[in-house]
Formats: C-alpha cells, sequence, structure tokens
C-alpha cells in the first residue's frame, strides 16, 4: 500500500483513465484480422495473447481506479471540515455542493433578477413596490413578499460559503493523506 494525497490520488486516476482508453484503442487494432494475413504480434506471442494481457492490464487499473475512489470516500467520510460557522463531514459538503448549492445560487439569482424586473416594471408605471407581511396592496402599489436587503445578504453569503469551501476542498485535498 502506498500514501498518497488526494491531489496525488486523483490525478493518479485521470492518468489511469488515459492509460486505460490507449490500451483500449491498442486492443481495438489487433481485436480482428484477416486470417490470411500474418500475424503481426506472432513473434510475441500472437495477437489473442496480446488483447487478453491488455483487457487484464485494463481490468488491472479499473480496480486501482475504485480502490482509489473507494480511499477518498472513506477520507471523505472521517475527515470534517469548517465552512462559515458550519462542520460537516466533507463527503457532505461534496453533495450539498453537487446536488444543493447550485439550484439555491440558481434561486437566489431568479428572485433577485425578477425583483428587479418588478421594480423597473413599476417604475414605468409610476407605481411603488413594497414589503408587506400582509393586507392588500393600495392603487398603483405592488407588494413583495422578500425582504430585498436579506435576498442581497444571503446571495452574498452563498457566493463566500463557496469560495470558502473551494479554498477549504484544495487545501485538505493537498494535505489528507490516504493509502491504497
Amino acid at each position: 500500500m502506498a500514501k498518497l494525497t488526494i491531489t496525488e490520488a486523483l490525478a493518479e486516476v485521470k492518468t489511469l483513465n488515459a492509460r486505460i482508453q490507449k490500451k483500449r484503442e491498442s486492443i481495438m487494432r489487433y481485436f480482428a484480422r484477416d486470417g490470411r494475413l500474418r500475424d503481426p504480434l506472432e513473434s510475441d506471442g500472437g495477437s489473442i495473447e496480446f488483447v487478453k494481457r491488455e483487457r487484464q492490464a485494463v481490468a488491472d487499473l479499473e480496480a486501482r481506479i475504485v480502490a482509489i475512489r473507494c480511499a477518498i470516500q472513506t477520507s471523505n467520510l472521517s475527515t470534517s471540515a469548517t465552512v462559515g460557522e458550519q462542520t460537516r463531514p466533507v463527503a457532505a459538503w461534496l453533495n450539498w455542493r453537487r446536488e444543493i448549492s447550485q439550484n439555491s445560487r440558481q434561486f437566489l439569482a431568479t428572485m433577485t433578477a425578477t425583483l428587479n424586473k418588478v421594480r423597473q416594471d413599476c417604475l414605468k408605471q409610476g407605481w411603488t413596490v413594497t414589503e408587506r407581511d400582509a393586507g392588500t396592496a393600495q392603487a398603483g402599489e405592488v407588494i413583495v413578499s422578500i425582504n430585498e436587503r436579506q435576498l442581497a445578504k444571503e446571495t452574498e453569503a452563498m457566493e463566500q460559503l463557496l469560495g470558502e469551501l473551494d479554498g477549504k476542498l484544495s487545501l485538505l485535498n493537498a494535505t489528507t493523506t490516504i493509502e491504497v
């Protein structure tokens, strides 16, 4: 077993995938040939043996990728990171970033853009925009159900959180070691 940082392990996965692709291309070159022609790999055990060895090598490389990914997942489940005021396992942060953050970020942007459009449309018509919990609107008044300052703070907080998270994850990947 070798010790690697997660950054090194992720780089190795990329290299392994490139090697697998090259081996698959080699396999396909010798996968089938006209039987009347001499086997170009005859001196090396023949095309059949070459394809068999290369397929085994691909399987071995794939197994290495799976082992690396499992070691990273294990580490991510047991390593915590504090971002802002929240502490979560790295795996939870990664899931949050992949599954939640982009949709939340887009929703905040959509609310902001819609609110800006409502405000522009109201200005054109000489109307006012009011934030209220309940009640009926006066003539020439549009009621919004969100605090604009709070929305701006939430948007800024989301951007700050994502930036801090990316920095923490990069640092953790560079310093956290796994055994593969």
